[in-house]
């Protein structure tokens, strides 16, 4: 992660500088200084390439003079739209735009008290996930390290840049992990991995093979039989309010983490298969959220469940028309073995509810190939029996820019689950199988408040955006950070 400080609003005598450009302001502050410095070099710039600070839109002047490597400006629209997101993705393109520079600065003196979240935006979209890369050119490795933010209120962004900080760094948990190809991260290792997260203060507990087949876990262990992975569920606790569970009800945040998805005996064709490594980015990103929480010290009780997995087909394997008995003692018909991820948020939302009885629960999940024929990869999908959670949850999403539709759900749709020989089936027909895929989650509630995130067309990106690069985007952690900020952190 890149070294940010915070510094009063003067021009640096040297090196790279990014330059925050709202759409019809005038030539002012920094701005103005950049291009007195430089004999007007900015001026013509954005004459010649008919930048006006439109959101969206960059600029960048090579060897402008007057000491600096380059200038980059980033629009940040209209005076009266703009907001902290609006100037994370600004200053993201900026950061972009500054890769290649060890050191530079961003002029944030005509953002106000959102300096900060220039800060975090520039953070964001320099993640790179290299690890495995051993051949890079020098030219094609990224160089920014040290960036210092240039404010007219130097104080209000260094008191708000600690809890964005941890933010970052639970995103940067959840997409490493969702990086991780699977013969590296299975669920053992996966475990593993989140208790090296203890130092944050949080408690750490996890469920192997024994524990869970004592529990009576046979909708999660139905799914991880073909694999000679063994399953894990973690549990991670967060007491930040002051008050015992018993005192202060926590939150609870459930994710689907199957490693991999081969789909098992219901197996999928190869064309796109590798991507089932990020079939658990869901379980990743209530690990970077637990995290998250944990590292901004957030006054709110909360807990995380994981349900780690590997679905692989092998003469052990669940075999469609299996029958499992889940641990809330309903028994369901698998009918296909690719409909896998909702049998293990099965047991392990029911597990969630019965042992803290939580105020509410949010699941995430890559649930459903249909979620994305219905709405594409701008927004997941919100089911909910609660309709205060959905708003709430829905407006989190839209200011954080991690976007959900709320859809439908009904009796004539759980009507469709009902099993010849067991309680349930785990799919039904293609028409709305999204919404009958929540219904069976739904099953396993227990009435209890809860909201279902269909992120299967949001967790990984074919391309650049503006706060993330290609690859994981750990979707849903930004706005459940706000959801808890908002509405049930202590004050």
């Amino acid at each position: 992660m890149i070294d940010v400080t915070f510094t009063d609003a003067a021009l640096p005598q040297s090196g790279a500088l990014g330059l925050l450009v709202g759409e019809g302001s005038g030539a002012s502050g920094l701005w103005h200084a950049a291009d007195e410095a430089t004999g007007g070099a900015v001026t013509r710039a954005f004459a010649a390439s008919e930048f006006t600070g439109k959101e969206g839109t960059t600029c960048t002047i090579l060897a402008p003079g007057a000491g600096f490597s380059r200038i980059v400006a980033a629009g940040l629209g209209k005076e009266a739209d703009l907001t902290p997101r609006r100037v994370e993705e600004a200053a993201g393109a900026l950061a972009a735009g500054l890769a290649r520079e060890a050191v530079a600065a961003i002029a944030a003196d005509g953002v106000g008290a959102h300096a900060a979240h220039a800060a975090l935006g520039a953070v964001l979209r320099s993640y790179r996930f290299d690890i495995y890369r051993t051949r890079q050119k020098p030219e094609d490795k990224p160089k920014l390290a040290l960036l210092t933010v240039l404010t007219g209120d130097r104080g209000t962004a260094e008191a708000a840049w600690p809890a964005l900080q941890a933010i970052a760094r639970g995103v940067f948990v959840t997409r490493d992990l969702v990086s991780e190809p699977a013969n590296i991260l299975n669920p053992p290792e996966f475990a593993t991995r989140i208790e090296k997260l203890a130092g944050l203060g949080l408690k750490i507990e996890v469920f192997g093979q024994a524990e869970l087949e004592t529990l009576g876990f046979g909708s999660l262990l139905g799914v991880s039989q073909g694999s000679a992975q063994p399953p894990r569920m973690v549990v991670m606790q967060w007491q930040g309010a002051g008050k015992s569970f018993a005192e202060d009800r926590p939150v609870a945040f459930i994710g689907k983490g199957v490693t991999f998805d081969t789909g098992g005996i219901s197996i999928k064709p190869a064309g796109g298969m590798e991507d089932m490594k990020w079939d658990m980015a869901g379980a990743g990103t209530v690990v970077g959220l637990m995290a998250a929480l944990a590292g901004r010290r957030a006054k709110v009780n909360a807990v995380g469940l994981v349900g780690l997995v590997e679905n692989m087909p092998s003469a052990t394997a669940q075999r469609p028309g299996d029958v499992v008995r889940s641990y809330s003692g309903q028994t369901i018909e698998v009918l296909n073995t690719d409909a896998e991820g909702r049998l293990v948020l099965a047991d392990v939302l029911w597990y969630a509810q019965q042992t803290f009885d939580p105020r509410f629960m949010v699941d995430l999940a890559t649930l459903t190939g249909a979620i994305i024929v219905a709405l594409g990869h701008e927004h997941a999908g919100l089911f909910s029996n609660d309709d205060d959670l959905a708003t709430k949850l829905a407006a989190a999403g839209t200011a954080t820019g991690e976007k959900l539709w709320r859809m439908p759900m009904g009796r004539d749709y759980d009507k469709q689950l009902k099993s010849d020989i067991a309680d349930m089936k785990n799919i039904t027909g293609r028409p709305g199988s999204s919404i009958t895929a929540a219904h069976f989650i739904a099953r396993f509630v227990n009435e209890k408040p809860w909201a279902h995130l269909d992120i299967a067309g949001t967790a990984w990106a074919t391309k650049d955006s503006a706060v993330a690069p290609k690859g994981a985007t750990a979707f849903g952690l930004r706005l459940l950070d706000r959801l808890v900020a908002e509405h049930f952190e202590a004050k």
